[in-house]
């Protein structure tokens, strides 16, 4: 039977405000980013932030993404907050 999960990876200050770098999820059928960002931020506390309209940028198997791009089994999703120059 195929994996019904998704690996959720965070980078940079949100791996170090929410406190871990991983994750491993459920993948409910038709489930997209966005939804998973709701589903996380779920949770309270600083994973609120996830779900607020600051922006996330989001990666679904190392190729940058958007909110409404579809996330199914297997595949590894990372969110990390904009890049800024200086």
């Amino acid at each position: 039977m195929p994996e019904q999960t998704l690996s959720v990876r965070f980078f940079a200050r949100l791996r170090e405000e929410l406190g871990t770098e991983h994750l491993t999820m459920p993948a409910p059928a038709g489930q997209t980013a966005a939804d998973l960002l709701v589903t996380l931020a779920s949770r309270g506390g600083p994973w609120y932030q996830l779900n607020t309209g600051q922006p996330v940028m989001i990666a679904i198997n190392q190729a940058m993404a958007k909110p409404q791009s579809p996330v199914k089994p297997g595949d590894e999703v990372a969110f990390f907050p904009p890049v800024t120059g200086g």
